[in-house]
C-alpha cells in the first residue's frame, strides 16, 4: 500500500491571511502619506522664500482612522495664506504657493506605483 500525506501550511490557509492583508493595506497607505510629507518637504524647499524652518517644521502625519492618513501643516496660523487659500490672497500680490495641491496631483499620478511597491515587498509572507 502506498499512501501520500499532503500537509498545506501558511498565512493563506490558517486564517492569519486576513489580519496580514489589513495591516499590510494599513502600512501601504502609511508609506503614501509618507511619501506626500516628503514630497510635500520637497515642494516647500523649492519655493519658499525665507524659510525660517517653522513652517516646514509643522508638516505632519495625522492619522484619521484605521487606515486613513492625513498630511497638514498643524494648523499653522498662516498655513492657508501660504497655500493660496486666505481671503488675504485676494487682497495682496501673493496668491499662494499652493503647494499641498501640486502634491496632490504629484502623488495621485504615483500613488499606485508606491502602493504596488510596498504590497509585493511584504507577500512573501504569505
Amino acid at each position: 500500500m502506498i499512501s501520500t500525506e499532503v500537509r498545506l501550511q501558511g498565512a493563506a490557509l490558517t486564517g492569519l491571511a486576513n489580519g496580514m492583508v489589513a495591516a499590510d493595506l494599513a502600512g501601504a497607505t502609511y508609506e503614501l502619506a509618507s511619501y506626500t510629507k516628503y514630497e510635500v518637504l520637497a515642494q516647500l524647499d523649492r519655493v519658499l522664500q525665507h524659510p525660517t524652518g517653522y513652517y516646514e517644521s509643522q508638516i505632519q502625519i495625522s492619522r484619521q482612522d484605521l487606515g486613513t492618513y492625513t498630511v497638514t501643516d498643524g494648523n499653522v496660523i498662516y498655513g492657508p495664506w501660504l497655500e493660496g487659500v486666505s481671503s488675504r490672497n485676494a487682497t495682496t500680490r501673493f496668491k499662494g504657493y499652493h503647494t499641498f495641491r501640486i502634491v496632490k496631483n504629484r502623488v495621485a499620478q504615483k500613488s499606485r506605483d508606491i502602493t504596488d511597491a510596498w504590497i509585493r515587498r511584504r507577500l512573501g509572507r504569505l
